[in-house]
């Protein structure tokens, strides 16, 4: 075999990346989620989807701004033309649900989830309970009909986003609009509860079988009692498991979750000063919350006249030739026994014995061209097979006598791969984007070590980082340090591409490990993982943030 790249084509998805024991420590997985009462196999269904479109769309959209958002801190002024005047000119005209939801299904999306009523109280159904909805404007049809009639037609699965919290509630009591725990007198809460009662039972029963519920906001408790009681087999989401949002959680977790992310920067209609994220980017993240055993959840923000913009639609379209020849990969999978090594990630069937090997961060792999990896955590069997996900290991086009077959040999230092990349899909024949090697009737080749990310301190001098190595494998001696950055914000964080790496402590045992870091920014907050080395492969932490003094 040719000299290997033991995944060391240094792409930038390499560099972000991380691989990562199985399952998340105690710590990742506390029980702020005990009032579940999804049906478990219906949860487990949604588990198996895999990929969905959230769509977040708002009478606000035609200003470009953040969804509902700006009405905290508003002036009066504001608040009085946000409520009276927008609705007056809102007129989602070409809104063609089918037509959205068939470019969802392209890119492999097997849901949708649609914001029916986000803060600001604008309700996208003929509510009974406010005046605050589309049908009140020069629309004046029930939009939220079309989109659930038209995500069925295309075959799939019905979501709705709904926020119990209404800032159009709290001002027409005279209550100042903000985030965070306030609390009402009795009347006020049970007028508000009443109000959530009352439309989630609309949402509940005018519109058939609802599939996924996202609940944003408070209170839930309402919202969630309706919802369950009328359709027991709702998945809520938001409400009942973990949803991070805007980010991806650090290792792989042993539950149901499902991340939201959007786009660009934003979650509304944004037709300046965005940043959309490139479709290979999206590509990684999708393969990455797979990896790690969640669900995917991509935002789109409609254009104020209906339609996902073109900026946001060709992006899609390039995740969708991906997802075309590698579905096998995204969908009814579950976590390897990593979730990557380096560069290549893993996706695995249920039963473990199928591996899918997504190679990553290589842009310029020419049509033709063989690649060599070694893969430390599987090992083959007698009756192990081989494929490229999409090609036929026959032929490659124009070059019928090149050898593009896959090729693999177990050696002491773990599973030798070698693959041709021999399909044309690019006429240009520069595809830059992952492709998925298939590997059958594998088993686990190690047990792989576990460290844990453990809230640190601020020092006078910087900061004291901790982490507690569980487990340390089969090798006699490990590596332990810290990666680190600074944190780029909440919805920039997705964007970040390198980290900045500590001291390293050779360690012969498991237990408690410290690291301090000096000559830190002042007053900046950082996030940082632990991480441990072993001899066949890398394994990282959670992701924790600090701020310095």
């Amino acid at each position: 075999m040719t000299a290997l790249l033991r995944s060391c084509a240094i792409g930038i998805f390499a560099f972000v990346l991380s691989t990562q024991p199985l399952f998340a420590q105690k710590e990742q997985n506390d029980n702020r989620f005990g009032g579940n009462k999804n049906t478990p196999a219906r949860q487990e269904w949604l588990r198996d989807l895999g990929f969905g479109m959230f769509i977040h769309f708002n009478v606000d959209a035609q200003l470009g701004i953040t969804i509902s958002h700006s009405l905290v801190g508003a002036s009066e002024d504001y608040v009085q033309r946000y409520y009276n005047e927008l609705p007056q000119t809102f007129d989602p005209a070409k809104f063609d649900a089918f037509a959205i939801a068939k470019l969802a299904r392209l890119a492999g999306m097997k849901y949708v989830v649609f914001t029916a009523k986000h803060h600001s109280g604008f309700c996208f159904w003929d509510t009974k309970t406010t005046s605050f909805k589309i049908t009140n404007t020069p629309y004046k049809a029930d939009l939220l009909k079309k989109y659930v009639d038209g995500v069925r037609k295309a075959g799939l699965a019905v979501g709705l986003y709904y926020s119990p919290e209404d800032f159009k509630f709290l001002h027409d009591r005279k209550i100042v609009v903000q985030r965070g725990d306030i609390k009402f007198d009795k009347a006020t809460q049970d007028a508000y509860d009443d109000l959530v009662k009352k439309q989630t039972a609309e949402l509940f029963s005018q519109f058939g079988k609802i599939d996924v519920l996202f609940i944003d906001g408070e209170p839930k408790e309402p919202c969630k009692e309706v919802a369950w009681k009328l359709q027991p087999s709702v998945v809520i989401t938001r409400g009942a498991v973990n949803t991070p949002e805007q980010t991806l959680p650090g290792v792989a977790l042993d539950e149901f979750w499902e991340s939201c992310v959007t786009m660009g920067t934003q979650w509304n209609y944004k037709p300046t000063h965005d940043d959309i994220k490139p479709g290979g980017r999206l590509i990684e993240l999708l393969v990455e919350a797979r990896a790690k055993g969640g669900n995917f959840l991509l935002n789109v923000g409609p254009h104020p006249d209906g339609y996902i913009p073109y900026e946001q639609e060709t992006q899609l379209r390039e995740v969708a030739a991906w997802h075309f020849i590698n579905h096998e990969a995204i969908e009814s999978v579950r976590p390897w026994i990593v979730t990557n090594e380096q560069n290549i990630w893993f996706t695995a069937s249920k039963d473990k014995r199928t591996v899918y090997a997504v190679l990553t961060g290589i842009p310029e792999w020419p049509k033709g061209a063989r690649k060599e990896f070694v893969i430390g955590s599987i090992k083959i069997t007698p009756q192990t097979k081989i494929s490229v996900l999409g090609q036929n290991d026959l032929v490659t086009e124009y070059n019928n006598g090149l050898d593009v077959r896959s090729r693999f040999q177990q050696q002491a230092d773990g599973l030798h791969i070698s693959v041709a990349r021999a399909q044309r899909v690019y006429d240009n024949y520069k595809w830059p984007n992952p492709i998925t090697v298939k590997l059958e009737n594998v088993l686990p080749a190690l047990d792989p070590p576990v460290i844990e990310t453990l809230r640190s301190s601020a020092t006078a001098e910087g900061l004291k980082l901790d982490s507690r190595l569980v487990k340390k494998g089969d090798a006699a001696q490990i590596k332990v340090y810290f990666e680190y950055r600074p944190y780029a914000g909440f919805a920039e964080n997705l964007y970040s591409t390198t980290w900045l790496k500590s001291e390293v402590l050779p360690v012969d045992k498991e237990g408690a490990y410290s690291i301090n870091l000096a000559g830190l920014e002042k007053g900046r907050e950082y996030e940082f993982r632990a991480v441990v080395e072993h001899p066949v492969l890398t394994v990282r932490g959670d992701t924790k943030r600090i701020k310095t003094k």
